[in-house]
């Protein structure tokens, strides 16, 4: 919690209430128990109660379950990361306790359910112990069948009466969470709520409050990753999407099955990857700009129909949710590895769009973008987001729809001739018609995989392929040319520049607000258009002495991450280096300033 904790103890503060600006909450169990649960509950609060939130979670591969951790921290200001360290842990076992009392701040307190937990005496001193036998209480509140489902719900009561949260707005979230239940669901879940909350904790454990958020001009949003780019792929227009489940895009794929029938449109689940890709750029042909999805192993199964889309110049979008590899890999666990895979995999001379949201509001704007760039360039454009942003909650303003909100159904009306690959056409970027458009002078173009002509009919000229090789080419040069340069999170110029891209956002700039108060001349830079890169990066480059690049995956046999490599390629200046990792979890920051102190000593010893 913040230091203003201490500050209302100081004063004498005799309603033994402390008022703080955030706290960060690691709610620890099984999976099965709903731990993920409690943290939505206390994320969707927040982001009612006008504050900022932020969360992260870990949860098995495994059909069964098994240990599991949902991490909150909510702020009265702006929250960039989910929390280095903890203020309270929840630990519902054992095995929860001796595994995450490590990550409590020093004097944190850890509330545990003292019918699985016995308290470990070498913490004692270190940590705040409060026992309270949840499971039994949960039996006596709701009934033994309803125990198990019961006691995650019976200790958000817990943590609302420690937080003073709001009991009526916490009410209102679980009427919503069992609507279409039967009533005894949400009887119960309530009864158990209200039974957390209303056992006394007497002088054992102090309560808080948080301090008033500033009042926003705008409504909040609270929704995960995934759940933004939804919404988003529907306000672009997007209205047929296909897919096969795979964690962590799965949700994407429920989501738009649910909501595209609503809006007019479709999603289908196919028999696998490939036949859900070649769907999308059959929908992309016929008109519509698709939708389709995977995580890594399935974009790998894609990749020879993403060529057949470059080489035809049909505008679709491909979703990759990274998750660790290679092969099955980690599916529930965060990493960065498939950037290389999206800039460059097929084979062939093969162009498409990369785009990297930064968090959970930038997945909804960057659907839209998407679908912009996919129609106006006639190319595939692949959105790389990744686990850690996929599941995090946070909140967010709420866009103005009737702004982005688009139809992007196609035009029917009739053209004097047309070729879909007019080499002399300005800028290159011609649609396709929709089939039944009439074409008055007879000729109908054709598509193929092939490579072709003007109009599309097969060709084995040599001079054609080099002057399409050079068409798919210099479109994205022509879309670089109009995005616009990152800015720099900090000075413009200093010693170090990290630089990031997807989720290690809110880490880097945290590090760099950390590294100012310090005195140290540190900034950021955070590249969301990674193929093509937007142009005047060099500039940038050029006002530092180091730079870092912040990524989750390997270093690889250069001791480059794979954004480094793409920087060095690009640019040839050796000041650019690594900070890598590959443990399946988010960067915290003091591992990133950890890192730059190694990096910087090295610099000065060689």
């Amino acid at each position: 919690m913040s230091d203003s904790t201490l500050a209302a103890k100081a004063s004498g503060d005799s309603s033994n209430v402390s008022h703080i600006s955030e706290a960060v909450i690691r709610i620890a169990g099984n999976s099965q128990d709903g731990i993920q649960s409690i943290g939505g509950f206390l994320a969707r609060l927040a982001g009612r109660s006008e504050q900022d939130v932020m969360t992260f979670m870990t949860i098995p591969s495994t059909i069964s379950g098994g240990p599991s951790i949902f991490q909150v921290r909510i702020g009265s200001g702006e929250v960039l990361t989910a929390g280095d360290e903890a203020d309270v842990l929840l630990a519902f076992y054992q095995h929860s306790y001796e595994k995450h009392i490590k990550s409590l701040k020093e004097g944190g307190v850890v509330l545990y359910d003292s019918d699985h937990v016995k308290p470990n005496e070498e913490y004692l001193d270190n940590y705040r112990h409060v026992g309270v036998g949840i499971t039994s209480l949960t039996i006596e509140a709701i009934g033994g069948t309803a125990r198990d489902k019961g006691k995650n719900i019976y200790a958000l009561g817990l943590i609302a009466k420690t937080f003073e949260l709001d009991v009526e707005k916490l009410e209102a979230l679980i009427r919503e969470r069992f609507r279409g239940k039967p009533e005894s669901v949400t009887t119960n879940a309530l009864n158990a709520f209200h039974a957390g909350y209303q056992y006394e904790l007497g002088n054992v454990l102090d309560t808080y409050r948080f301090r008033e958020s500033a009042e926003r001009d705008c409504d909040q949003l609270v929704m995960t990753g995934n759940e933004a780019l939804g919404y988003g792929l529907l306000a672009a227009g997007v209205r047929f999407g296909a897919g096969y489940p795979i964690t962590p895009w799965s949700d994407i794929m429920e989501l738009l099955r649910r909501e595209l029938p609503k809006y007019g449109g479709i999603f289908i689940q196919c028999e696998d990857e490939i036949a859900s890709i070649s769907a999308a750029i059959g929908a992309g042909y016929a008109g519509r700009v698709a939708v389709t999805g995977s995580s890594g192993p399935g974009i790998s199964l894609k990749t020879e129909a993403l060529g057949w889309a470059i080489m035809a110049e049909v505008p679709v979008v491909v979703i990759d949710v990274q998750r660790g590899g290679p092969s099955t890999g980690m599916p529930t666990n965060v990493e960065q590895s498939d950037l290389l895979i999206a800039c460059y995999g097929g084979h062939g001379d093969a162009p498409r769009v990369v785009l990297a949201p930064q968090n959970v509001e930038d997945c909804f704007n960057t659907a839209i973008e998407a679908v912009n760039i996919a129609r106006a360039y006639s190319v595939p454009v692949i959105i790389v987001t990744d686990q850690a942003i996929a599941t995090r909650i946070e909140a967010f303003d709420e866009p103005d729809l009737a702004k982005v909100c688009q139809d992007i159904s196609p035009s029917l009306e009739g053209v004097a001739e047309h070729k879909p690959y007019d080499l002399n056409h300005p800028s290159g970027t011609l649609q396709h018609l929709a089939p039944g458009t009439r074409v008055a002078s007879g000729q109908y173009p054709i598509i193929t995989g092939l490579e072709h002509d003007e109009a599309g009919h097969p060709t084995a000229s040599p001079r054609l392929h080099m002057e399409m090789t050079a068409k798919r080419r210099n479109k994205l040069r022509d879309l670089a040319a109009t995005l616009p340069t990152p800015e720099t999170y900090g000075p413009p110029e200093g010693n170090v520049l990290l630089i990031g891209w997807g989720s290690t956002m809110g880490p880097i700039r945290e590090a760099v607000d950390r590294t100012h108060k310090a005195g140290a001349s540190i900034s950021s830079l955070h590249i969301r258009h990674i193929s093509p890169l937007p142009n005047g990066l060099e500039d940038i480059f050029s006002g530092f002495n180091h730079i870092f690049v912040v990524e989750m995956n390997d270093e690889g046999l250069y001791e480059y991450g794979q954004l480094a490599t793409l920087l060095r390629s690009r640019y040839c200046d050796p000041k650019i280096r690594s900070i890598t990792k590959t443990d399946g979890l988010t960067f915290k920051v003091k591992e990133i300033l950890e890192r730059i102190e190694s990096l910087l000593q090295e610099s000065t010893t060689k």
